[in-house]
């Protein structure tokens, strides 16, 4: 809207810092570069995008904070930047997954190069603001992730773990109870997960994690060994492959077993994660805390309302813990009586178990 929201004084700024004052002409409305001719113009999408539509050999456009660009100026803007050879350029923290820009970024223009640039890139990034990335770290992992990382904010209000972890460094206590493991079994698209945490004063930590998409089963032994203490624990695992852990039993851990479900069970074990005073990550477990961050309940389609069920995405670290942490898990009413049924139908049905010795009434 004006020449001071602009980046104007940046540029400005930076030929005077580069000493290069010589080869530019600058004036408050444009800056021309004397020994080429070309010059620079400024103006506003916000306010001025029909004004665009004369301004003929744009060869360079770049726009700044293009997450807020709207998609009208976007209609307008592409067809006006049309000399031989020109480009657009696009810079931007992404703010919605659904801004329109976003299309320039997820991979669906083949004519778009997309790089992804963060704090750590920066050679000069300043000492002074260290503290205070590392603060946010701690306190707000998702602003965190958005502010210094570049991701999209996600739903707050959609956020089932908002405000319930922190991502610390930290050394168990020689007092605390014996760690507690969980996997969770993928493959071609899902990861195979084994995280392993601690429960100590109402507090969870999750000291270690192991994580590979498409890890043959053969494999597995070799990604779970990365995490300390695992061979020689119990860990209980996703019970709907009993034939992994039947293998992983046979190749170095013994202790491996199936992991209780019962209809809520998801439900049940979220509400029990919730009613931790706090989840500490360590800092090493980044897909951990990358799942705390985005598992998120569902939304309604048209009015984004928070709705009750949880978005089957973004959970096999989460889904880990909470087979570690299942005999913990208050079980729904019932649960004990169903355990004696069924184990008298197995009596009566010869000892043999599985579909066909169902619980009586």
């Amino acid at each position: 809207r004006s020449l001071r929201e602009s980046v104007h004084h940046l540029i400005s700024a930076k030929i005077d810092a580069l000493a290069v004052g010589a080869y530019f002409h600058i004036t408050d409305r444009s800056i021309t570069c004397t020994a080429t001719g070309s010059e620079v113009i400024f103006t506003g999408l916000f306010a001025n995008i029909n004004q665009l539509k004369s301004v003929e050999d744009i060869g360079l456009c770049w726009i700044e904070e293009g997450e807020s660009v709207s998609l009208e100026s976007l209609r307008i803007l592409t067809p006006t930047v049309r000399a031989h050879g020109s480009e657009l350029w696009f810079t931007l923290n992404p703010d919605a997954a659904d801004a329109p820009v976003m299309t320039y970024i997820d991979g669906t223009r083949l004519d778009t190069r997309h790089t992804h640039v963060t704090f750590a890139d920066n050679p000069w990034f300043p000492p002074s603001l260290e503290g205070e990335r590392a603060h946010l770290q701690r306190v707000d992992p998702d602003s965190y992730q958005h502010v210094w990382e570049g991701v999209c904010r996600t739903h707050s209000d959609a956020q089932i773990f908002k405000g319930k972890y922190t991502i610390e460094d930290f050394t168990p206590g020689t007092a605390w109870a014996d760690p507690l493991y969980g996997a969770d079994w993928g493959f071609s698209v899902d990861p195979s997960t084994l995280v392993k945490c601690w429960v100590h004063e109402n507090c969870l930590y999750i000291e270690y994690e192991a994580w590979q998409v498409g890890c043959e089963t053969v494999d597995l032994a070799r990604l779970f060994k990365t995490v300390p203490g695992a061979e020689r624990a119990t860990i209980r695992a996703d019970c709907s492959r009993p034939e992994t852990i039947s293998h992983m039993r046979q190749h170095g851990f013994p202790g491996m077993r199936a992991a209780d479900k019962w209809s809520g069970s998801i439900e049940d074990g979220v509400t029990f994660l919730l009613h931790f005073e706090k989840i500490v990550v360590h800092t090493r477990c980044v897909k951990t805390a990358a799942e705390l961050r985005l598992y998120r309940y569902k939304t309604h389609r048209l009015t984004n309302d928070v709705l009750t069920d949880i978005v089957d995405a973004d959970n096999h670290c989460i889904d880990a813990l909470r087979y570690a942490l299942s005999p913990l898990i208050k079980k729904p009413a019932g649960w004990v009586v169903f355990e004696f049924y069924r184990e008298e139908a197995e009596k009566r049905a010869g000892g043999q178990t599985g579909s066909s010795a169902q619980p009586t009434q």
